[in-house]
């Protein structure tokens, strides 16, 4: 909330470059003096832009899963989907609860406050210009409103409700003793509100590749999607936990009891995304063998660059620093080995034959409970078994690996399997201690026995440093059926038949069979249609910067977090040994107590705004 004087400092074009993946553009071509004027700034078309190039510049880094300056991909480090392996990052004093109101990692919210205001003074000053064509200025307008506005959201899903300054600009003469956070519901109405004003003028679609990742009528509408299911969710309905928190204007924060109509609006925000029919999902039309083109079906989300299912993205055009943290260590020429996954996701994938989730659950000494009508199998080995996708030379596959879901394959890099091409010949990936990519202590290894590698595109020789680009998909069509297939179980007048078919078209694309065929009990049981959506969407948007807040809104992050780490037993010598699993690995544990559902506002804002309200418990 800090008063941004008059004059422009600085406008930062090179973070539009980066956001919009362009190699060159008259549109970038623009060099502004220190110290101009507003007057100076909305006077010339190229200003003008480079000053809303500067608004974009604020959107969330949420790609990064380390990058704590405005991030917010860190949230995957610190969810139960992931386990990365360096113990001294700031993320995993996160992950033990060792956070507080001065912790710096992952604040951002004056950053986000300075993006807004800095949106604010745009939409103001905009129609100061004489160069660019009125239709045009209302286009740009709209984008920056909806930045705005997705800014709001950036610290609703993480700070809960916050002050929201509507059409001022934060060099109005406020107090700051009389500035408190208002309620859940007119954060939401607002941010609402802004997203339909943006969604009446913005193009359906940009046609120009040059320009992909602006911003669009269904990105908006995307966006709008994601907060009324959150806005549904019981930590923002009529959460108990947060039952009798007032502001200093008197009026509660949260609502005092749950509004079961708040799913049929989500419900709809979903439907009217789908129903603009421009979107679907992707799907690997090449491949003939059935099991290999639904691995490359999930797999070309993330390699087919600006494919049918993104909905809105960002170019990321080095995909360096992700890729390298992806690659196991001392079997590549470069590589850090630390992006893994948690035993937990990795348990969570379906079988591929019976579609069904294969662990209920686990016990205290963190063996898990197998479904027996799954097909899993969590012990013994299968010697000469080839990789579905991969087709390299045959290894001896733990049988946990051994008829998966397609998306398993295509994400998930298993303690005894080969690297995933062989620029370099075949090379088989081990992390026990004194394997190929042996554990140690200290240092670059792999600490959970899996490796993330859904990221990694096999055709990039990164062994020559070739490390490739992506597209990171904001929103994409999958996670649309999803909201929509929960919102229409949970809503008064329950849909049961849309929400199956929505979850089976997710399914379908990994070459599973119906939900209700894998779960014929699912029929007429809302409980357990829950938690198979629940569970869907762990596994298909895993790594994607959704399980944090997921489990938070649904409010059982509590249950799913506050047990040791478990892993693979690294510290073993030998391959097979590797294979059982301990808490010896990886100290601590992911902590969750009920003030963890929200992070706490920071110091600076609580002596700058003196009578705001703390989140629980902080």
């Amino acid at each position: 909330m800090s008063k941004i004087a008059i004059k422009i400092q600085y406008l930062f074009l090179l973070v539009f470059f980066t956001l919009m993946g362009i190699s060159c553009s008259d549109y970038l071509d623009v060099e502004l003096q220190n110290q101009m004027t507003l007057q100076e700034v909305f006077d010339k078309r190229s200003t003008t832009e480079a000053y809303l190039a500067q608004v974009y510049g604020y959107l969330p880094v949420e790609e990064d899963p380390i990058y704590a300056g405005g991030g917010d991909g860190t949230v995957v480090s610190r969810s139960d989907e992931a386990l990365f392996s360096w113990l001294y990052g700031e993320w995993e004093s996160n992950r033990q609860g060792a956070w507080g109101v001065t912790t710096e990692y992952t604040h951002n919210w004056e950053r986000n406050y300075n993006g807004i205001n800095q949106a604010t003074i745009f939409m103001n000053n905009v129609d100061r210009n004489t160069e660019i064509n009125e239709s045009t200025k209302e286009v740009m307008k709209a984008e920056a409103r909806f930045i705005r506005a997705y800014l709001y959201f950036s610290l609703f899903r993480k700070y809960g409700p916050v002050y929201i300054w509507g059409d001022q600009e934060s060099t109005s003469l406020i107090r700051p003793d009389s500035v408190d956070r208002h309620s859940v519901d007119r954060n939401v109405q607002f941010i609402i509100s802004e997203y339909d004003k943006a969604i009446e003028v913005l193009p359906l679609k940009i046609t120009d590749e040059a320009w992909f990742g602006r911003i669009t009528k269904g990105a908006v509408m995307a966006a709008k999607s994601r907060l009324t299911l959150y806005a549904a969710r019981p930590q923002f309905n009529g959460a108990a936990l947060y039952k009798g928190m007032k502001n200093i204007y008197g009026e509660y924060l949260f609502p005092q009891a749950e509004d079961p109509d708040k799913w049929e609006i989500a419900a709809q925000a979903a439907k009217d995304v789908i129903d603009l029919g421009i979107y679907s999902l992707y799907k690997d039309t090449k491949e003939s063998d059935p099991f290999k083109r639904a691995i490359k079906s999930y797999q070309g989300v993330w390699f087919d660059k600006w494919n049918e299912e993104t909905i809105w993205g960002k170019w990321v055009n080095d995909a360096f620093s992700y890729n390298v943290r992806c690659a196991p260590p001392r079997v590549v020429k470069e590589g850090y080995g630390g992006y893994a996954p948690s035993l937990k996701l990795v348990d969570s994938y379906p079988m591929a034959k019976s579609g069904r989730y294969p662990i209920t659950g686990y016990r205290n000494n963190g063996e898990p409970i197998v479904d027996p009508q799954s097909g899993y199998r969590a012990t013994g080995f299968t010697e000469g078994y080839i990789h579905p996708l991969d087709n390299f030379a045959p290894i001896k596959a733990h049988n946990s690996c051994i008829g998966r879901d397609a998306r398993y394959y295509a994400s998930i890099l298993a303690n005894g399997m080969n690297w995933i091409n062989t620029y370099k010949g075949v090379k088989l990936v081990t992390f026990y201690t004194g394997g190929t990519s042996s554990y140690s202590a200290s240092g670059d290894c792999v600490k959970s026995g899996f490796l993330w590698r859904r990221f990694s595109d096999p055709t990039n020789n990164i062994e020559e440093g070739q490390w490739g680009q992506y597209v990171w998909p904001y929103y994409r069509l999958a996670e649309i059926y999803l909201n929509y297939a929960e919102a229409c179980n949970e809503k008064p007048n329950r849909n049961e038949s849309e929400a199956l078919k929505y979850i089976n078209l997710v399914r379908e694309r990994s070459g599973l069979n119906k939900i209700e065929e894998a779960y014929p009990e699912v029929i007429g049981n809302k409980t357990l249609l829950r938690n198979l959506i629940r569970k869907e969407r762990m596994v298909e948007l895993a790594f994607e910067g959704h399980r944090f807040y997921d489990v938070r809104t649904w409010m059982v992050a509590e249950e799913e977090s506050n047990k040791p780490n478990y892993t693979l037993n690294l510290l073993a010598t030998n391959y097979e040994d590797s294979w059982e699993r301990t808490d010896r690995v990886f100290p601590g544990k992911l902590v969750c107590e009920p003030k963890h559902l929200l992070f706490p506002l920071h110091q600076s804002q609580l002596s700058e705004m003196r009578n705001i309200t703390q989140n629980y418990g902080w």
